[in-house]
């Protein structure tokens, strides 16, 4: 045998090797989520709140569905309705898919958002939001479990407002926190998420 042959002998093995690894990549790398992932998942924290159904709220109760949560007030200028509507859209383009997924929205001004308020304003967006309320050291603890931040900002006007994170937060069917959807994306993305997770 030639050098040339013996060459091409060893290299047709290990182009071989090489196509097949890189199918196999293809194969089983799982399509990209488009919000950031907590990797590897992990339990999200349990809370206990006055739901805006009249009902207690925790995660528990929504085991098996896809839950949606994000943090604001029902006095929120600009990011918190846009946010809900983003996500009524997302609900809405799903179609019968709808049905495995919750959006749950614990807000961070206690002083003026009880159960009740939580209901009206939720109504606007989604008669199926639930909103979520409790005494101050309660939504409090719930923030630091969930690495959320809300501080009061006086108004010049009187009054104030609360600056909030405003990312939203994506919990599996299992109860395990998947990922975190900055504030800005569309609907579309939502979506593509939210059928990624419940095909698993």
């Amino acid at each position: 045998m030639t050098v040339l042959n013996r060459v091409a002998a060893l290299l047709v093995p290990l182009t071989l090797a090489a196509t097949l690894a890189t199918l196999a990549v293809t194969v089983h790398a799982a399509p990209a989520l488009k919000a950031g992932v907590f990797e590897p998942p992990r339990q999200a924290p349990e809370f206990a709140l006055r739901g805006s159904d009249g009902n207690e709220l925790g995660l528990a109760r929504y085991r098996g569905k896809l839950v949606l949560m994000s943090f604001g007030f029902t006095h929120c200028a600009a990011v918190c309705p846009t946010t809900l509507a983003t996500l009524a859209q997302a609900r809405q383009a799903l179609g019968p898919q709808a049905g495995a997924v919750q959006v749950v929205f614990v807000t961070v001004d206690p002083e003026r958002d009880d159960p009740a308020q939580l209901k009206a304003y939720l109504a606007a967006f989604d008669s199926s939001f639930v909103g979520g309320a409790g005494k101050p050291e309660v939504l409090a603890a719930m923030r630091k479990n969930y690495g959320v931040v809300a501080n009061k900002v006086p108004m010049p006007s009187g009054g104030y407002a609360v600056d909030h994170t405003s990312s939203i937060f994506l919990i599996d069917r299992d109860g395990k926190l998947r990922a975190m959807m900055p504030y800005g994306h569309d609907a579309r993305d939502f979506v593509h998420d939210i059928k990624l997770l419940l095909a698993q």
